[in-house]
């Protein structure tokens, strides 16, 4: 038998499923497959049979109508249960698999829900708590990653010779430094105005300041060392995000222009990469994003190529064609700010699919499932109750094979009572999430 190839046979092309299949059989499995619409060239290979009609010995999935639709369109939903994972899309019982997976695995990889009309949070974003996954209670799980590993075992069980791809767990550290310097990095005017406002104000920090400016002392949201110090201590992968926006009510970042700021740039890039951090308002903007990348390149001399939106401002599908425009092959920004999880179902980095233009795109999105805010500022976790939280998803995402990404702030790394015992976090999910 020719199993060299897996054919998936469907009635109707339809871009949608080459997109999933892309992801579940290529990216997931490690296969080669074809979508075939003429049965006569399926041939001798293994078959998945995705339509209405029977074909002998091959893996039945009997089809949900959503990917041979265009646009989008609200759907009833109903999640059941399969294996112990939730499942949607239900299919008949003529079907090897019980659910579309393709169907269910397209409309949370390419969030289609968030084209529909929701109710957006006070900045505008789509909340985690309007999400099938959270009001499902299926949120911390990548079922996509689960689900294949059961559809895997189904075609085994047609195809013995088959061979799957080993998915390998990894890791990666993100830094988002939305506020380098506390005292530093603010220019001549902006810093004789802070220090006249702090000596005029209870528990001003005008002597701190002044200290800091003389170079007594380090600025207090200077941790980089700190945090470069426990990334090669660790191995760990790493990835830092700088924002080169104007100032804004939002965006309290240092000019661009500044030297302080750009000599870290400068540092932290010569040690790993760096990647811009759109600012507030460029999520909807592309004038300001392409901005905001042009000064990038002034101080790096070299283009972005990733990004991370600022707030986790995401709106689909107008973020991302924005960043796919402009020239930004990787994003970082799909996951929620106030609920730890997988936002997109799934546990590794996967290309944007523009829904209302029914095409995959060049852009990468890589998924982060927990942020140092969502812990301590929505959640209002202590570092014990938000070990608990960083374990669970490490280890959902280990059980896939997926790729764990942490994203943390400098200013949640400050030896401060106020972040007491999150230092000691930071390092502790840095060693449990080795490979």
């Amino acid at each position: 038998m020719g199993s060299d190839i897996i054919k998936i046979f469907s009635e109707n092309d339809s871009p949608r499923l080459r997109y999933i299949a892309g992801i579940i059989l290529g990216n997931i499995l490690g296969l080669q497959w074809e979508a075939v619409t003429d049965r006569r060239k399926l041939g001798k290979h293994p078959v998945i049979n995705y339509s209405v009609l029977n074909i002998n010995g091959s893996v039945k999935i009997s089809p949900d109508k959503l990917l041979f639709e265009s646009g989008v369109a609200k759907r009833e939903i109903t999640v059941g249960e399969w294996k112990g994972y939730p499942v949607f899309f239900q299919t008949d019982q003529g079907s090897d698999i019980p659910f579309d997976i393709f169907a269910a695995s397209f409309y949370l990889v390419s969030r289609y829900e968030e084209y529909l009309e929701y109710d957006p949070d006070e900045h505008r974003r789509y909340p985690a708590s309007a999400s099938l996954a959270c009001r499902n209670g299926f949120l911390e799980k990548p079922v996509v990653d689960l689900w294949t590993k059961e559809f895997a075992r189904i075609i085994l069980k047609k195809y013995p010779t088959i061979a799957f791809k080993r998915s390998e767990y990894n890791a990666l550290l993100t830094i988002d430094s939305d506020q380098p310097f506390a005292f530093l990095g603010k220019g001549m005017i902006r810093s004789m105005g802070a220090l006249l406002r702090d000596l005029t104000v209870r528990n001003g920090h005008a002597s701190d300041r002044f200290r800091v400016l003389t170079r007594d002392e380090e600025d207090p949201f200077q941790v980089y060392d700190y945090i470069i110090s426990n990334i090669e201590k660790s191995g760990s992968a790493a990835r830092f995000f700088f924002p080169t926006g104007d100032i804004t009510k939002f965006d309290k970042n240092p000019s661009w222009k500044n030297e302080e700021y750009r000599t870290l740039i400068r540092k932290i890039s010569g040690k790993y990469e760096a990647g811009l951090h759109p600012s507030y308002y460029s999520a909807d903007k592309p004038a300001v994003l392409r901005s905001q990348m042009e000064r990038f390149e002034a101080i790096l001399g070299k283009k972005a190529i990733s990004a991370r939106f600022h707030y986790i401002r995401l709106k689909m599908p107008v973020s991302y064609r924005i960043l796919d425009d402009a020239g930004i092959t990787e994003d970082y920004s799909m996951g929620y700010p106030e609920e730890a999880g997988f936002r997109a179902g799934i546990a590794r980095p996967f290309l944007f699919y523009d829904l209302l233009k029914d095409r995959q795109t060049g852009l990468t999105i890589v998924p982060f499932q927990v942020m140092d805010a969502t812990l301590y500022q929505y959640k209002k976790l202590n570092p014990e109750s938000a070990g608990e939280v960083i374990r669970n998803l490490i280890s959902e995402t280990r059980h896939a094979g997926g790729l764990f990404v942490s994203l943390w702030h400098n200013t949640s790394l400050l030896e401060s009572s106020e972040w007491k015992g999150w230092r000691d976090l930071f390092e502790m999910m840095l060693q449990i999430q080795k490979p």
